[in-house]
């Protein structure tokens, strides 16, 4: 058994259940996103993992051996809070060298140590800088370097990212991913931002009210979400309730639609993203896949541009890019094609 498991871990606050029965295995080297709203119970999971929380009931082990009750102290693992918590009496080198110092290291192995770690996080012969005088993006580095000085088994962090602004944020993003890689550890972090999530993580656990409800790579979790929350939570998409009519094929307000995967019968939605549909001059005909609307409204972006829809009384949101936009202004009947590849079908959430 390698890398990080949840064998049935349970977490409640008296009556209430923080974290609902969860079974999952973390693979070894591999950067993962705890995604979800804010209550959801991420952090809840990320504290059991640092051992900040205690389970009521299951397991945590890492690569075979249960750390359930193991001091924190103890786990050998990198933390990153969310308020990165350094010592603002200290400089730069000394923060970093604080958990070496209260292992008993020396002056010299200090030293180079706060060296190595400085030189990792881009920020060389900056030891003797009060932590004080530092950017919001260089104490987040040494935050992460502290975490980094004993050379943990795991890196979690805590929403880390969320005090800084957006262009520093993605920029950010980016260095914390290729740090990851280049050091081969395996890391969580817990975010509420998608878009964090899916610039950065492996694998994205994705949460609500103290359940997982898909765990997958990024590109998955966008393209064949699980079910309704999943896909709603994941960028924009459009659900569509309709009834199994056919092979194949989905009755809906307006039309019918295609799809693959179907049930043999019954109720279904599916979600479709609004990149993967295309409008067009109302022709005057309705052939499967396609539904005649209205665009109620046109936003242009400049790099794209979003199309608001009535179709069958159902707001549809497509979005296009300037060089293949339509000729069609608002107010117009247009036809609008749901590709059958992009009509995703949704399991119950």
């Amino acid at each position: 058994m390698s890398g990080l498991v949840f064998d049935s871990i349970v977490k409640k606050f008296g009556d209430f259940i923080a974290v609902h029965e969860t079974s999952l295995t973390i693979p070894q080297g591999k950067f993962v996103c705890l995604l979800g709203p804010s209550g959801c119970g991420k952090t809840t999971l990320l504290r059991m993992i640092s051992g900040l929380e205690d389970p009521t009931a299951g397991r945590i082990l890492l690569e075979g051996d249960d750390v359930t009750r193991i001091p924190t102290h103890q786990r050998d693992f990198g933390m990153v809070f969310q308020n990165l918590a350094l010592f603002p009496h200290l400089s730069v080198g000394e923060n970093i060298a604080y958990p070496l110092r209260i292992r008993g290291g020396s002056k010299a192995d200090c030293f180079k140590a706060v060296k190595r770690l400085l030189d990792l996080v881009q920020l060389p012969d900056m030891a003797d800088r009060p932590v004080a005088k530092l950017s919001g993006g260089q104490k987040q580095r040494v935050a992460i370097a502290r975490a980094l000085a004993l050379e943990p088994k795991l890196f979690l962090l805590d929403e880390p990212l969320s005090a800084l602004d957006a262009k520093l944020r993605e920029s950010m993003q980016i260095e914390l991913k290729q740090l990851q890689q280049k050091l081969g550890i395996t890391t969580i972090v817990v975010t509420h931002d998608q878009r964090e999530a899916m610039t950065m993580a492996d694998l994205v656990v994705v949460m609500s009210q103290g359940k997982v409800h898909q765990v997958a790579p990024p590109v998955e979790i966008y393209r064949k979400p699980k079910d309704a929350f999943v896909a709603d939570f994941i960028g924009s998409t459009n659900l569509i309730s309709g009834r199994v009519s056919g092979v194949g094929k989905i009755a809906v307000a307006g039309g019918t639609l295609r799809a693959d995967d179907l049930p043999k019968s019954g109720d279904v939605t599916l979600s479709v993203r609004p990149e993967n549909i295309r409008v067009s001059k109302d022709n005057g005909e309705n052939s499967p896949g396609s539904l005649i609307g209205d665009v109620s409204y046109i936003r242009d972006l400049g790099a794209s541009i979003e199309f608001y829809l009535n179709v069958a009384g159902q707001q549809i949101m497509a979005i296009t890019t300037p060089s293949d936009r339509p000729d069609v202004v608002a107010g117009d009947s247009v036809s609008v094609a749901f590709p059958k590849d992009a009509c995703v079908v949704l399991g119950d959430a």
